[in-house]
C-alpha cells in the first residue's frame, strides 16, 4: 500500500509540474510578443537597413565606403543625438525579417511609404518620388504604349514592382516583366539590349544616367506618384519621433537642403516645408 500510494503522489505531482510548466512558458510567450520600444540614449548604435545597390541613396562607393544621400541624412541624424552610426546592408527582400528581429532600427534607402502605410511606423515624408521607365535613346520606344511586347525588368519587391501589379492593363501587354534583383542589373541589362526597358525610381534613373553617361531617357509617363519616408517597426514611435525631430532641425537649418544639393544639384526634399 504505501509504495502504491508513493506512486500515486508521484505521477500527481509529476502532472502539476508539467501544468505549471506550460503555463508559465505561455504567459512568457505573451510578454515577448509585446515589445516596448524605447527612446535611444547619448552611446546607443542605430543601425541603418538599406539596399547597398541603390544610388544615389545608399551604395557602395569608389573608395570601398558606403555612401549615399540617404547615409548622409542618417550620418547626420546620429551625430546630433550622439548615437552610434552603423550602415547595414541588406536583401530588400528580407527587410522585414531583419526589422522584425532587431538586426536594423529602421530602413532608410529611398523607402516608399505609399501602399506600405499600415505596415511600418514611419517618419513624416522627406522627398517626392515616381516610378518611370528608363528606356534606350535608339530603342525607338517614345510612350509607353511602344513597350507592347518588350521586357521590362524591375526590381524584386519594388514600389515599382507593386505598382504595374495595379496597372494590370499595361504589364499585361508586356511581352515579358522580368524580376531581377536590383536596379544595377536591370540597367545592365538595358545597356547590353536583353532588355528593353527598365521600371524604377526617377531619382535614381536620373542619378544613374548622369553617373554611367549613359544613352539612356526617361519616358514622360508615370507610373505611379509617392513620397519616401524612414520606416520602424510598427509601434517604434520613440526612436520615430527622435530621428523625425532631428530631420526638421536640420531641415530648418539648412543642412538638408546642404546635403540635397550634393547628390542632386538642387534642394529636392520636403520636409519642414
Amino acid at each position: 500500500m504505501k509504495k502504491r500510494l508513493a506512486m500515486v503522489l508521484a505521477v500527481t505531482l509529476l502532472a502539476m509540474t508539467v501544468f505549471v510548466g506550460c503555463g508559465s512558458k505561455d504567459n512568457s510567450s505573451d510578454k515577448s510578443s509585446k515589445k516596448e520600444y524605447t527612446e535611444k540614449k547619448s552611446g546607443d548604435k542605430f543601425t541603418v537597413g538599406f539596399d547597398q545597390d541603390f544610388p544615389p541613396m545608399g551604395f557602395v562607393g569608389d573608395d570601398g565606403e558606403y555612401t549615399g544621400f540617404d547615409l548622409e541624412l542618417a550620418q547626420e541624424v546620429c551625430k546630433r543625438q550622439g548615437w552610434k552610426y552603423v550602415a547595414k546592408p541588406i536583401a530588400w527582400d528580407s527587410k522585414d525579417a531583419e526589422l522584425k528581429s532587431g538586426g536594423i532600427d529602421c530602413i532608410w534607402n529611398g523607402f516608399t511609404m505609399d501602399g506600405r502605410e499600415d505596415k511600418y511606423t514611419w517618419s513624416k515624408p522627406y522627398l517626392n518620388n515616381e516610378q518611370v521607365f528608363v528606356v534606350r535613346k535608339d530603342s525607338g520606344i517614345k510612350s509607353e504604349k511602344d513597350l507592347e511586347g518588350k521586357v521590362v525588368d524591375v526590381q524584386t519587391d519594388s514600389s515599382a514592382q507593386a505598382a504595374l501589379k495595379e496597372k494590370a492593363d499595361l504589364s499585361s501587354t508586356f511581352g515579358n516583366l522580368e524580376v531581377v534583383a536590383d536596379y544595377n542589373t536591370g540597367l545592365m541589362n538595358l545597356e547590353s539590349g536583353s532588355a528593353d526597358a527598365v521600371a524604377m525610381d526617377t531619382v535614381v534613373a536620373a542619378y544613374q544616367i548622369e553617373k554611367r553617361k549613359a544613352d539612356f531617357t526617361i519616358l514622360d509617363y508615370e507610373i505611379a506618384a509617392e513620397e519616401y519616408g524612414v520606416g520602424f517597426a510598427k509601434g517604434n514611435k520613440a526612436v520615430r519621433d527622435q530621428v523625425e525631430s532631428t530631420l526638421e532641425e536640420m531641415a530648418k537649418d539648412g543642412t538638408m537642403a546642404k546635403i540635397s544639393k550634393k547628390w542632386f544639384k538642387k534642394d529636392i526634399t520636403i520636409i519642414g516645408k
